[in-house]
């Protein structure tokens, strides 16, 4: 089984040309075309924490929320969510608290696609690097007290280096996938955003998603990688 995946801060659906367009940022997804998405930033920091991506408009796209959210008006948790094609099912989805200074957390679904269960967890980590480095160790702590399966972290992981800093705590039992520069989207130089596995998956390909649209539609850029699943 070969699935893409793709992680994307979407900014609060607020482009480089200061206007909040949610459709814009749902064409760039349909341009990216990924099975699992992992977005950061796709609520309202305060208040109810609302969506910045309408339902409705979700509703007419291949892709449904995976049920994270602790607030009606919300789709993820400190702005992290998940997408998946609508023909995947979900068997679990939380909402992880993530040691910070300042709100941060991480959400977590366990699905099914194609008759595999899968892991999928989306982060925004600190910008603080001792942070981070608790922030990852957090994370595999939490998929280590669960059942084993494929896995996959993907996010905004704040960190400049592949293997330095908070990247670290991944051992050599992860394989991190640095698909390039990715931020800012006008102009990229830093490569923050990246997709973390367990060595179930064999790599195929990865990339940064640099269209027209996507490089005025966030401050990210979408990054991805297609992935296959070792046969047992």
């Amino acid at each position: 089984m070969q699935l893409r995946f793709a992680s994307y801060n979407i900014h609060k659906a607020l482009g480089l040309d200061g206007k909040r367009d949610p459709e814009r940022i749902i064409t760039v997804l349909r341009e990216v075309d990924a099975d699992i998405i992992a977005l950061q930033e796709a609520d309202r920091r305060f208040g109810q924490r609302a969506s910045v991506l309408p339902r409705a408009a979700i509703d007419d796209t291949p892709w449904k929320f995976v049920p994270v959210a602790k607030q009606a008006r919300s789709v993820g948790w400190h702005g992290n969510a998940l997408l998946i094609r609508r023909k995947f099912d979900f068997s679990e989805g939380n909402a992880l608290d993530l040691p910070a200074l300042e709100p941060r957390g991480a959400v977590m679904g366990e699905i099914v696609a194609d008759g595999h269960s899968l892991r999928i967890l989306g982060a925004h980590l600190d910008i603080s690097g001792l942070r981070r480095s608790d922030q990852v160790r957090a994370l595999l702590k939490d998929c280590a007290k669960r059942k084993k399966m494929p896995t996959a972290i993907m996010g905004d992981f704040n960190q400049w280096g592949r293997l330095t800093g908070a990247m670290r705590a991944f051992g050599i039992s992860w394989q991190i996938i640095t698909p390039g520069a990715s931020y800012p989207a006008a102009r990229p130089v830093a490569k923050l955003d990246r997709i973390v596995t367990t060595t179930d998956w064999d790599y195929v390909d990865s990339g940064v998603h640099h269209s027209a649209l996507a490089a005025r539609a966030s401050d990210h850029l979408p990054v991805w990688a297609d992935l296959k699943l070792h046969k047992k």
